[in-house]
């Protein structure tokens, strides 16, 4: 995202619309534990992109990337993820049986969120070819989509029935947790091939 933007106000314009909009969707809940077991990806990734803009140097693009999750994520935790309205008119509309919002934000997770990666990782190795840093990128969003998975499975081990359920929003199917890695697979895969393509090569990445 190279524009005559200025780095610093943008950044603190997108901080603080997220902030106003996770503080009014924090407002009555629709469960407010899964509220609570939803907002520790807000509690923990907040804190670590502050720290990435803190010591890496990533590009505009890739801040609003992970803004743009954040707040599907907001909205997700507010209305907790089975009863999303979106997802919900759009399986009227389509004839699907089940709320695909958690589905199509497992897909945004790898989607959006493998260039933040591959840009902290190209700063590390830089010697890499960039194909080879993007391969390395889509991987580790694999594995992170594995370790919520997990967590997802420990939250409805530890805390009541009833908000572990929510929490994991599988509504009835048995294989969700394959089909959610499946599409954090596919969203990463989509990012390494789609956004080179529209940058312009991977030389404009870091733009």
């Amino acid at each position: 995202m190279k524009s005559g933007i200025n780095r610093q106000p943008y950044l603190r314009t997108l901080f603080w619309v997220f902030a106003g909009i996770w503080i009014l969707l924090a407002i009555d809940p629709v469960s407010r534990s899964d509220w609570f077991l939803e907002n520790i990806l807000i509690f923990l990734g907040v804190p670590l992109v502050l720290y990435v803009n803190r010591h890496f140097r990533l590009s505009l693009l890739s801040f609003t990337l992970i803004f743009i999750f954040l707040c599907l994520h907001a909205i997700g935790s507010h209305y907790t993820y089975s009863e999303v309205p979106f997802g919900k008119w759009v399986s009227e509309q389509l004839g699907f049986e089940r709320n695909h919002y958690d589905r199509f934000v497992h897909f945004l997770w790898g989607f959006l969120l493998t260039l933040p990666v591959f840009e902290i990782l190209r700063k590390r190795v830089s010697r890499s070819k960039p194909r080879a840093i993007f391969l390395f990128a889509c991987s580790i969003i694999v594995l992170f989509g594995v370790l919520y998975e997990l967590m997802e499975w420990a939250a409805a081990v530890v805390v009541a029935p009833e908000a572990g359920t929510a929490f994991l929003g599988t509504q009835g199917d048995e294989w969700d947790a394959q089909k959610d890695l499946l599409l954090n697979f596919a969203g990463s895969v989509g990012s390494v091939v789609f956004l080179p393509f529209v940058l312009g090569g991977t030389r404009r990445i870091d733009d």
